[in-house]
């Protein structure tokens, strides 16, 4: 939100400097983010002086050129050649001199230089408006009354102000705080209790309402269908109205803030919305049909055109102002319609103003992509109780600055108005959350800044009643939360003495499980990814429809889209694969730690933690030494898989390893870890099926590991340690005809069991097939076998009884051939 420092002066006196006040509004819970320097002119006419022409000839070289001797001080007179037709000696003209920097109105600032312009020195330059950015016109110089001051900066002859504009970190609670008055009170109250001053921020006087002349030339009715989404509703017609553009001072003001001037009604009301948070909306009153206002919603799919000519289908919530026919006028809170808006014909206005259920008004923009002022400050709640102030102060300024007469009675549809919140304050309470103590005239002296009335008091605290533009102060707690504020952040002194308790953290430590196998996979050449835990129920329903009846849905107004909580890692990855590769980063390894969320019964809700690994791409750049890349496959996936099982003390042997089944919904082919019916991970390729939904290209390699029982089963691992060995290792190669659908995964665990002892390693070095064995639905297995005892060395023949003992069993259990 943007605070002009001139519009805070308009109500409250500031006698500190602006970094000052920027760091007062950042102790109190405004956060100054960043400032703007405003200028309303480019460039500000800096550096120009006013002069006087003290004589003037025709140029000896030129005959549209003129030699000019200008004064711009008591002792300083400039040479200067001059191209106007207009310029005469004695006129008081602007001058800019050597070195001074000028903004024209179009086109790049520039630099006076001293020079010769046909042979003639000229020191300077008399400047015409558009030179200078005061307007368009190029027909001669600027020419000043006869008493301007020689010598003086054409800036301040001019009264032209600078604005010092901050943009202000506005948390969502703080709805009382959404305009420049509100922003005021909060300063104000901050500066008498913590720079003990006196200021008071004081409101603009609408007394003269009240005083307005008033006809009922044009008459109005309101009807509100539904009081719960609009409490308060209230308006009034303005007739013989001008619309034209808005005095200087106005269009300064909404400048400021970067906003465009329009009209001086439509200005108004965003003057209005920015002095008090409070928006308000002026309807063509020749537009409304039957004199009638009516608030209510309309079917769906109503067809209603919006100011920025956008014609949008309604939802059947949208709250909509609409005429006596119901044709929809205004969507309510959010956005004006194209035909009732105000026009440069328009003479009579209704001027309407409202208080709307936030939650509605929030979901109608969001629904339709309108984040407008209005709808911003609605979402968040505005002052129900300042509603005729508001409306009164707009009425005000659009007959000064539109001219016109009221000409209606002012309605006001107000069935249950919001009284105030009471709150009991107990001294002790404040001073034990505070962490200090408060003496309790200094704690009446900030209820009174803040405005809070006492409505009774004992010897142990307060009776309260809270103003309503406090919306979230509802409770003694935010009572003393506002106390704080105002009290200071940076008076609560640092404890001198520090208390600690002794414990022992829990085994394994989460956090220090996650960081160990996030270190790992980085070094290995993974990033680490951040999904959001929301996502698209659409992809579960195409893709993974098994898991429908387990959705857990959001009611989420940021994003219509993500409207559940992800119930599987698998498209968050794939987003982020998508989105890279669209950018021309094929080449990806990515992990993240996160939860999926899961509906079991009737609001029964389970979450699950999860790491999971995405490949896709090549697996290192081309080079040359390597000029043709690998890309990724499953088998470098099911290494970085057994490195994290590895990483985590978690031995092959412990876990069994089972073919993914065919109609998994995820995967083409792949394989599930488990220990009995705990699920360890399953990984392979994704189905080229979910990629051409995802608008992926390239193969992708998924891993999902259930972390929740990876922690467990470390639990309650020990750590061993073993002496060096002493004996050396033997190897054995053997070479296995078996099944084409043979897994080495069955060889490995005979071998473990035959030869559990001794069998230190075995691995799969070769793997061959033949047209023969093809035909014969065979393949050929390389393994080799690494022995060793701890007690001894091994001799040959205690190999070879191995060996024939582990031949025996592949026979017998697998129909293998060995190869010689």
């Amino acid at each position: 939100m943007k605070i002009s420092l001139s519009w805070l002066r308009q109500y409250v006196q500031i006698d500190i400097t602006p970094a000052e006040v920027a760091d007062l509004l950042t102790n109190i819970g405004l956060e100054v983010e960043g400032e703007t320097v405003v200028e309303m002119i480019k460039g500000g006419l800096k550096g120009l002086l006013i002069g006087e022409v003290l004589t003037c000839q025709r140029h000896p070289n030129a005959d549209k050129l003129s030699l000019t001797t200008v004064k711009v001080a008591e002792d300083k007179i400039l040479s200067i050649v001059c191209g106007a037709p207009n310029v005469a000696a004695g006129q008081k003209v602007v001058v800019a001199t050597e070195g001074c920097t000028v903004h024209p109105t179009e086109g790049e600032p520039f630099t006076i230089k001293k020079g010769k312009i046909r042979g003639e020195a000229s020191e300077g330059m008399i400047c015409a408006e558009d030179e200078i950015g005061l307007g368009k016109s190029h027909d001669g110089i600027l020419i000043l009354p006869a008493d301007a001051p020689v010598g003086k900066l054409f800036a301040e002859y001019q009264k032209l102000e600078s604005d010092l504009v901050w943009d202000i970190n506005l948390t969502p609670n703080r709805c009382d705080a959404m305009g420049h008055y509100g922003v005021a009170f909060d300063l104000a109250a901050a500066m008498q209790i913590q720079l003990q001053k006196s200021p008071k921020a004081q409101r603009a006087d609408v007394s003269a309402f009240a005083q307005l002349p008033s006809t009922n030339n044009l008459p109005i009715s309101i009807d509100i269908k539904d009081a719960n989404q609009c409490p308060r509703y209230a308006g009034i017609c303005i007739e013989n109205v001008s619309v034209q553009p808005s005095p200087k001072w106005l269009q300064n003001r909404l400048i400021a803030l970067g906003l465009n001037p329009i009209n001086n009604i439509v200005d108004v009301t965003n003057f209005v919305l920015h002095e008090l948070g409070q928006p308000l909306h002026a309807f063509d009153y020749e537009a409304i049909a039957g004199q009638k206002i009516t608030v209510q919603t309309l079917a769906a799919a109503t067809k209603f055109k919006t100011l920025d000519g956008v014609e949008r289908s309604l939802h059947a919530d949208d709250l909509m102002i609409c005429d006596g026919t119901n044709a929809p006028l205004c969507m309510a809170g959010v956005f004006g319609g194209e035909h009732s808006g105000v026009k440069a014909s328009t003479k009579n206005i209704f001027l309407e103003i409202a208080h709307f259920n936030p939650i509605q008004i929030r979901k109608s923009s969001m629904r339709h992509n309108l984040r407008t002022d209005a709808a911003t400050r609605f979402e968040k709640t505005t002052d129900i109780n300042q509603i005729s102030y508001a409306l009164q102060r707009a009425a005000l300024l659009i007959i000064e600055t539109a001219g016109g007469n009221l000409a209606s009675p002012l309605l006001d549809f107000y069935p249950v108005p919001l009284a105030k919140v009471q709150v009991q304050l107990s001294y002790y309470n404040v001073n034990r959350l505070l962490g200090l103590t408060i003496p309790p005239s200094e704690l009446k002296a900030i209820l009174a800044a803040l405005d809070m009335d006492i409505l009774s008091e004992t010897e142990t605290g307060l009776l309260l009643a809270v103003p309503t533009n406090k919306a979230d102060v509802n409770r003694e707690a935010d009572v003393i939360e506002e106390i704080l504020r105002i009290y200071g952040y940076n008076r609560v002194e640092t404890p001198t003495t520090l208390s600690s308790i002794l414990s022992f953290e829990a085994r394994p430590n989460p956090v220090k499980v996650k960081n160990l196998i996030a270190d790992m996979l980085a070094s290995a050449g993974f990033n680490e990814m951040m999904a959001t835990s929301m996502c698209k129920s659409a992809y579960f329903k195409q893709m993974m429809p098994s898991t429908e009846a387990e959705l857990v849905y959001v009611n989420n107004t940021s994003n219509q889209h993500l409207d559940i909580m992800r119930a599987d890692m698998i498209f968050s990855g794939l987003e982020v694969i998508a989105h890279n590769q669209n950018r021309q980063n094929s080449d990806l390894r990515l992990y993240e730690f996160g939860k999926t969320y899961h509906q079991k019964g009737e609001k029964k809700y389970q979450e699950q933690q999860h790491l999971s690994l995405f490949m896709t791409g090549a697996t290192f750049a081309t080079n040359w030494l390597q000029k043709e890349a690998k890309m990724s496959d499953f088998f470098h996936l099911k290494s970085a898989v057994e490195l994290v099982l590895q990483r985590l003390g978690i031995a092959a042997g412990s876990y069994q390893q089972q073919n993914l089944p065919e109609d998994n919904e995820l995967f083409a082919f792949g394989l599930n870890f488990g220990r009995g019916k705990q699920p360890i991970v399953q990984f392979g390729q994704v189905k080229k099926s979910i990629l051409v939904e995802m608008g992926i290209k390239n193969p992708v390699f998924y891993a999902d590991f259930n972390w929740d029982n990876l922690l467990k089963m470390i639990e309650k691992q020990k750590i061993g340690f073993k002496s060096l060995p002493k004996f050396p290792v033997v190897r054995r190669d053997l070479a296995l005809v078996v099944d084409k659908n043979q897994k080495f995964a069955q060889i490995e665990e005979i071998a473990n069991k035959t030869a559990k002892k001794l069998l230190k390693e075995i691995h799969l070095f070769d793997h061959f097939e033949n047209e023969t064995y093809q035909a014969q639905g065979k393949k050929s297995y390389a393994v080799s076998f690494l022995f060793q005892d701890e007690q001894k060395t091994l001799r040959d023949a205690d190999i070879d009884a191995l060996m024939s003992q582990l031949i025996a069993q592949f026979e017998k259990q697998l129909q293998a051939v060995v190869r010689k």
